[in-house]
């Protein structure tokens, strides 16, 4: 549990930073651009995706290979989820207008494919180093990560490498 709202408060941050860059573009030309909650719900949904994409192994056969090769899979397959999700999303937004699915469709062509590929692109950039982490984690071990964000370096036995001293790693 603890993993997935890791996941999702990234994927917020995220998505959120994305939207209000959004309404700040849309701002400048006197559109009003209010989908704030999308962002949370996007964040829940494909944080959960996630953990699926986990348990199916996805990119497991990469495993061997250096960490870019995992890394920028599960960041390309994720990056597909979400424009799938958009996609979605769009035909959502239609049935509840009363438009129906085909409304729905046909709205998310009309913003035409170069917001879903401006979309797609932010997405695969901000995701290469949340996957990147991810991956780290399982080659070094999740407490090996977590000791390295969250505590000082002196309580581990690593030296700044600045410091003057060689850098060195008794952990």
């Amino acid at each position: 549990m603890a993993e997935y709202w890791i996941n999702v408060v990234y994927l917020t941050l995220m998505f959120a930073a994305f939207t209000q860059y959004r309404r700040f573009v849309l701002a400048a030309h006197d559109i009003t651009y209010t989908n704030y909650w999308v962002a949370v719900i996007e964040a829940l949904i494909l944080g959960k995706v996630i953990m699926i994409g986990e348990v199916a192994r996805l990119g497991r056969g990469l495993e061997q290979k250096p960490l870019i090769y995992p890394t920028l899979y599960k960041t390309f397959v994720f990056t597909l989820f979400v424009g799938a999700f958009k996609i979605i999303e769009e035909v959502i937004k239609g049935v509840w207008k009363g438009k129906g699915l085909t409304g729905g469709l046909v709205d998310f062509f009309e913003i035409g494919p170069y917001e879903l590929l401006a979309n797609s692109l932010v997405v695969f950039v901000a995701c290469i180093p949340f996957f990147g982490v991810k991956e780290l984690g399982r080659v070094l071990g999740q407490d090996k990560i977590r000791g390295l964000f969250f505590r000082r370096r002196a309580d581990q036995g690593i030296e700044y490498a600045g410091s003057g001293g060689s850098s060195s790693n008794n952990g």
